[in-house]
């Protein structure tokens, strides 16, 4: 069994879904703590020829909490965030086709950072057609207080994992031969997505999967997430 654990992350970029499409279980982090500065509630996106951030205001609060226990200030406009992708995606090919999603996930009446971040990565797998199971890790059967590669061995043993695929980032994080000693085959992901064209302005990647739907169609992207990576 292929299994991939990620942190939840507002409108990631495709590299997110193709390590979702690439498993067979997907277990999402709900119980560590919020990290400021990261892309936990934040994205980029395409305006004007360059990239801009877009991000989901939170309440005050400690910053020892876990993302589970954040929740989107009172102060969130969700249509002036949806005025403001419609705006810069508005005359994009595939804007009408995107628009209900964008919709769907903006609007969403929770503010709890967690639940609303989930139900925005369910939201897009299923609008891609991504059949792969998505497992909250605080459901697990495991000590939570564990940490690190300790946590992520105590996971794959829980759901019973042959393989685990980490995102290309997690190169310098994990070896291989620890987790050959514990009978799992470790690999990662690296994505190669295609250029594509952004309106008549030179190619910026890995931008939110917002832009790629925006600017792709929706068979040409359920054929990237199958393709367009290679495993190291």
């Amino acid at each position: 069994m292929k299994l991939a654990i990620m942190q939840p992350y507002f409108l990631p970029y495709i590299g997110y879904f193709q390590l979702i499409a690439a498993v067979d279980v997907f277990v999402i982090y709900d119980n560590i703590k919020y990290t400021k500065k990261g892309w936990i509630n934040r994205n980029r996106y395409f305006r004007n020829g360059k990239d801009e951030l877009f991000s989901l205001p939170l309440k005050s609060d400690s910053d020892f909490l876990n993302i589970s226990e954040r929740f989107i200030s009172e102060s969130f406009d969700a249509s002036k965030l949806l005025n403001q992708l419609s705006n810069a995606y508005s005359k994009a090919p595939y804007f009408y086709q995107t628009l209900p999603l964008l919709e769907k996930i903006i609007n969403y009446q929770e503010k709890n950072l967690f639940n609303f971040i989930y139900y925005s990565v369910v939201s897009i797998c299923e609008y891609l057609e991504i059949d792969t199971k998505i497992v909250i890790s605080s459901t697990l059967d495991i000590d939570h207080e564990l940490k690190g590669t300790a946590k992520v061995f105590a996971i794959c043993e829980s759901l019973g994992a042959s393989q685990y695929i980490n995102a290309i980032g997690g190169v310098e994080l994990y070896g291989k031969d620890d987790f050959f000693q514990k009978g799992i085959a470790l690999k990662f992901i690296k994505s190669n997505i295609t250029e594509y064209k952004q309106f008549e302005n030179n190619f910026i990647p890995w931008l939110s999967m917002i832009d790629c739907m925006m600017f792709n169609s929706k068979e040409t992207l359920i054929k990237w997430l199958t393709t367009h990576y290679e495993f190291i």
